[in-house]
């Protein structure tokens, strides 16, 4: 599957009495609250030594790329120009992939703070 089969697919649960704006704002609150339940499980994973319930964080992650994916669409982006976009970023803050020195030293650079 191809990040333009996922949306198209993704595309027919998106609510069709919402305006562009409103599915924006639904869809980056969805993305705020299902990232927070990625965490609850990484977190109770991590720190109360639960099992992790991977079944579960599969469910989550792709709750979360849904709403990643409406928020896109509402304004017009695709998941491509987004992943695009985010690795040409990387690509300019480590060039020569991550290690924590690139990582300390781009914070004290003042470039593309991101």
């Amino acid at each position: 599957m191809t990040l333009a089969d996922y949306e198209r697919a993704a595309a027919r649960t998106l609510n069709p009495s919402l305006t562009l704006e409103q599915r924006l704002v639904d869809a980056t609150a969805g993305l705020a609250e299902e990232a927070g339940e990625v965490l609850g499980l990484v977190r109770k994973h991590v720190f109360m030594h639960h099992e992790l319930d991977r079944e579960r964080l599969v469910a989550e992650l792709g709750d979360a790329l849904w709403c990643l994916t409406a928020a896109a669409g509402a304004v017009g982006l695709s998941l491509e120009e987004v992943a695009a976009a985010n690795l040409a970023k990387l690509r300019r803050r480590y060039p020569d992939g991550y290690s924590d020195t690139a990582s300390v030293s781009r914070g004290t650079l003042g470039s593309d703070p991101t």
